[in-house]
């Protein structure tokens, strides 16, 4: 009974979002047709049409509803309001210049982007309104996920912090550990929908997993190292046993071509556009107090080779008298001029010419300093499998992590991205970056000794 009350719930959950959903893009859409219909489409070339119109509209709705995916604009309800409209700021932007785009191929010449941008403002006033009616309206008709954490592992403490940041979702009513009978582990499991299971032994893992899965339960599984690798197996069919296959070079030679055309083509396309900002950042850090305007550290990239990385100083010039050490919050070493370039990431334009160099890509697994290298795969050797691709400027890591979070979480990041390569996932990512450097949370400085340097420059 409880079972078949929860299916409904979830059922009711999910035709909630979808309406929600629905009536953003159904606003979006309709203040792009009138700007079409009314404004855009007395400049073209050949005027538009009832199928034209619904050509345009249609490759609009497709382009919006792929953006809001990506970005989680379209997640209204299910996520915090802000956190939502944060997102479809990105969403109408992205989609709307798209469409200008579109607009420039049917019309004689430039059109003028003010109706658009008009529109922009509507799109955004109406989504800013209806994504706190309806998260609200979320709010008083579901409550967040009931769940019953079963955990082990010394890093317990630190996962239960970062639910708690998460309580419009998930609530954590009960408890227990792994150790405990394992009649009163399905005695607990019983009782509740949800159930999460954290950094358990793997036999205990599987007896506990399959149990939830008999009983129609929702189940979130803190995932193993090889977990994340079989991610990206191939299913084969040789005999009437399934097999994966799991490739030990996992990014084929064809797909390191085209990552690597396109990343000499996007860095030379850069580095010309960014040249003016990076000549006023160079002469501001020489003024500031005339010390050297790059900064130079080696790093290591595919198969632990060792390269010098580039970046705008954004340091004192001995930072590191006392030795290497991680930027911590509010690192009195950081210069006015750092703090700044730091926060808007203008410090890391210098790696374009690494990338341009072939010491990088721009996506891939951040590169590490060796020493830390050396320190985690003492504890996690594992650690070094993140050096199978060529490191990155941006990331897995750096977009789903933060600045601070723990090396063998960055490592299951880094791997996920490696097993589940994909020339769309590297787009993906790129577009997600421009979000990203936005997001305050990922340029904090360490607080302890347990985290990794992810990109913080000197």
């Amino acid at each position: 009974m409880n079972n078949r009350m929860s299916k409904n719930t979830e059922a009711w959950r999910r035709l909630y979002m979808l309406v929600g959903e629905a009536v953003l893009v159904a606003f979006h859409v309709l203040l792009i047709y009138i700007i079409l219909h009314y404004v855009y489409n007395n400049d073209f070339r050949t005027q538009l049409y009832a199928r034209g119109h619904i050509l345009v509209l249609g490759i609009y709705t497709v382009i919006y509803v792929g953006f809001g995916q990506l970005f989680g604009g379209l997640l209204v309800g299910s996520r915090r309001n802000g956190e939502v409209m944060f997102s479809e700021v990105f969403t109408a932007c992205f989609s709307n210049g798209v469409f200008y785009l579109i607009v420039m191929m049917y019309s004689f010449s430039f059109p003028t982007v003010v109706p658009l941008m008009g529109a922009t403002m509507l799109q955004l006033l109406f989504s800013a309104f209806w994504i706190k009616l309806w998260g609200s309206l979320y709010k008083h008709f579901f409550t967040p996920y009931q769940v019953l954490l079963i955990y082990d592992g010394d890093a317990t403490e630190g996962f239960v912090k970062k639910l708690e940041q998460r309580k419009d979702q998930l609530t954590v009513t009960d408890s227990i550990c792994a150790t405990a009978p394992i009649e009163e582990i399905y005695k607990r499991i019983d009782s509740v929908q949800t159930v999460i299971i954290w950094d358990l032994e793997v036999t205990r893992r599987n007896t506990i997993f399959k149990y939830c899965y008999e009983n129609s339960k929702r189940i979130f599984t803190a995932p193993k190292l090889s977990d994340i690798i079989f991610t990206g197996s191939s299913s084969v069919h040789m005999f009437d046993t399934p097999l994966l296959l799991t490739q030990g070079s996992p990014i084929g030679y064809e797909q390191r071509v085209i990552k690597r055309f396109t990343d000499i083509v996007l860095s030379i396309v850069l580095l010309v556009f960014t040249s003016p900002v990076m000549l006023l950042t160079a002469i501001a850090i020489k003024l500031q107090d005339g010390g050297p305007v790059l900064y130079k550290q080696i790093r290591c990239t595919k198969n632990n080779r060792e390269f010098y990385i580039l970046k705008f100083r954004s340091m004192v010039v001995d930072a590191e008298k006392k030795g290497v050490q991680l930027a911590k919050q509010k690192d009195d070493r950081i210069t006015p001029v750092g703090r700044f370039i730091r926060t808007v990431r203008i410090d890391e334009l210098p790696q374009l010419i690494n990338v341009l160099r072939g010491d990088m890509s721009f996506v891939g697994p951040r590169p590490e300093r060796p020493e830390f290298i050396q320190k985690y795969i003492k504890d996690m050797p594992e650690f070094a499998y993140r050096t199978k691709v060529q490191a990155g400027i941006t990331g897995y890591a750096q977009l789903y992590g933060k600045y601070n979070t723990r090396p063998y979480d960055k490592l299951k990041l880094d791997l996920h991205y490696i097993e589940n390569y994909s020339l769309w996932l590297d787009f993906k990512l790129m577009i997600l970056t421009v979000k990203i450097l936005f997001t305050p949370e990922s340029t904090e400085g360490v607080e302890g000794d347990d985290a990794s340097d992810n990109g913080g420059s000197l």
